[in-house]
């Protein structure tokens, strides 16, 4: 008994960590779907405000809204408290839930067609043509719900996100020491290029969705990195798993008491525990990548404002430079400190892969915390086969 007790409180220990993959028989009846509840049931409780803004005015529209979020906000709660037991849900039950759910965005346009025959969607130009875009809106957008909070749970997306917060604080406090060994390296790569006459003239022209996707690009090359290093990683620590090592993961772990006498047999992951471990290792990165980022984004603003008079920048471009939102700042120069940070990023990232100083430095921690993951769950295993889980 005291063994399931272990067992149980080690799976949601894998789920504050943002690995719930690690859980034995993990799968979407018995762990996705009962975690998901709770944002589903917000974002269903969510058409229903929106029937209050269509309908209400005045003070009773905000006092019924506010009532709504008061419900939403409690339900959230309660739910949450009712997932931490896991509860395994039945086939029907299942069937049941997924059936309401996907009922909610076909009822709610048709409640609003009944109770008020003057509403209009957006697209809509008679009242039959509105029910249907605003049915199809309603059903891509619980669709998209759908499916990012399935992904967003299913990875532990939630857990990560809160963790590389308190990463991102923790490198803003270090930020003299991260910064000033990133830093020299990201600026010998760019800073010349910065002052190119033939960059300006683009990135004058360049919109800023596109800006976006270049720095999309960048990020997709620094999880690429990710990925392609882990592997190697994985396979490491796979195959060290002795006493010692062990018991020092389990310190501060439900399995710390546990008596590990010798060494266990290496665990192979499938498919979606390798790609938890990836979203675990690509977030950090990307998270210390964009306070790299941001430093070197004030570094060329700072530099821009100092050496790029508005008579130098008319002469690159050839024409006077677009101002941008931000007055005194041309968007060209904007846009170039954008791009510039955002290969800094990835190659500060790349580097801190390979690079055996950088590795030490800012990669080490990275990866101890996948080695710690998948140790603890080499003893998770273990004491679950002995307690016939």
């Amino acid at each position: 008994m005291a063994s399931e007790t272990v067992v149980r409180r080690t799976e949601q220990w894998f789920v504050r960590q943002g690995a719930p993959t690690m859980i034995e028989g993990y799968g979407f009846r018995s762990h996705v779907l009962p975690r998901m509840l709770p944002a589903l049931t917000f974002v269903a409780a969510g058409s229903l405000a929106w029937l209050v803004l269509q309908q209400s005015a005045g003070l009773s529209r905000w006092v019924l809204l506010g009532l709504i979020v008061a419900v939403m906000v409690s339900a959230w709660v309660l739910l949450s408290l009712f997932v931490r037991r896991m509860p395994n849900f039945s086939p029907r039950m299942t069937v049941l839930l997924l059936v309401v759910y996907a009922a909610i965005p076909i009822i709610t346009p048709l409640v609003q067609s009944a109770i008020d025959i003057r509403f209009k969607a957006p697209d809509g130009d008679r009242e039959t043509d509105s029910v249907w875009v605003a049915l199809v809106w309603f059903v891509l957008v619980f669709g998209a719900a759908f499916v990012a909070t399935m992904l967003a749970t299913t990875y532990g997306l939630g857990s990560l996100l809160r963790a590389a917060i308190r990463h991102v604080i923790a490198d803003l406090r270090n930020s003299v020491h991260l910064i000033g060994r990133a830093l020299p390296p990201m600026l010998f790569v760019t800073l010349f290029l910065f002052f190119t006459g033939e960059l300006w003239q683009a990135m004058d022209k360049l919109p800023w969705p596109r800006v976006s996707l270049i720095v999309l690009l960048f990020a997709a090359i620094t999880v690429l990195a990710a990925a392609a290093r882990l592997r190697d990683e994985i396979g490491r620590v796979e195959q060290d798993l002795r006493p010692e090592i062990l018991s020092v993961a389990c310190k501060g772990t439900p399995l710390a008491g546990v008596e590990i006498t010798e060494a266990l047999p290496p665990r192979r992951l499938n498919g979606r525990q390798s790609r938890n471990l990836l979203v675990m290792l690509a977030i950090r990165q990307l998270v210390q990548a964009a306070v790299i980022g941001l430093a070197l984004f004030a570094f060329f603003v700072v530099l821009g404002l100092i050496v790029v008079t508005p008579e130098i920048a008319e002469q690159w471009i050839g024409s006077p430079a677009k101002p941008s939102k931000i007055p005194g700042l041309p968007s060209a120069m904007l846009r170039n400190a954008t791009l510039f940070a955002a290969f800094g990023s990835m190659y500060f990232s790349v580097i801190s892969m390979s690079d055996a100083e950088h590795r030490r430095q800012f990669f080490a921690p990275v990866i101890e915390k996948v080695e710690r993951t998948l140790e603890v769950r080499a003893v998770y295993l273990n004491v679950r086969e002995r307690a016939g889980a």
